[in-house]
């Protein structure tokens, strides 16, 4: 994937049989009334297609990914050139540990924690775990531990310097998805 900006607000793209995936089916689920989360292009030649989705509050029904995937299909079949004869289309949602795409997915998640990993180098390094500490004006603001005795840091990090980024699977995370979900809490 890579930093890129384009009509459906994502800034991170793929490239490659992805990113022609993508270009396919991102108008499809748009006019589903859905959002493009990420394509990923797996198993041999491609074989797999990954197609994360989500409605605007981040959430997707087994019967939404169902309804988007017997879309897709004939879109992929028809214009699908460089996808294999054979493929297996998996549609889903993001999950608890979404990927981050967008400006209002990092916005939401203020205060939970991230992987991300960069294009280039900030700091020596490329690849950074730590709380999203804000989000403003295309730059995030994360706060790391560097382990390097410096302590604790704020980074600020533009999204065009993003090549992925995605929350942490955490006990928050599993506490809040409960929530949602109106299971059991702990206070």
């Amino acid at each position: 994937m890579q930093a890129g900006s384009g009509g459906d607000g994502r800034f991170v793209r793929e490239t490659g049989l992805a990113g022609e995936v993508a270009g396919l089916v991102g108008p499809v689920i748009t006019d589903l009334g859905f959002r493009l989360v990420r394509v990923v292009a797996s198993g041999r030649d491609g074989g797999t297609l990954q197609i994360m989705a989500e409605r605007d509050d981040g959430e997707l029904t087994i019967d939404e990914c169902a309804r988007i995937s017997r879309e897709l299909v004939p879109v992929l079949d028809a214009y699908g050139e460089n996808i294999r004869e054979r493929y297996s289309l998996e549609v889903s949602s993001p999950g608890i540990d979404r990927p981050l795409v967008r400006a209002a997915d990092f916005e939401r998640s203020i205060g939970r924690e991230a992987k991300l990993e960069l294009i280039g180098m900030v700091d020596g390094r490329k690849r950074f775990r730590g709380r999203i500490d804000g989000f403003a004006d295309g730059k995030l603001r994360l706060e790391v531990d560097l382990e390097d005795g410096r302590g604790v840091r704020f980074l600020g990090i533009g999204v065009e310097q993003i090549a992925s980024a995605k929350l942490v699977m955490n006990e928050r995370l599993m506490r809040e998805a409960l929530h949602r979900q109106g299971g059991p809490q702990d206070d």
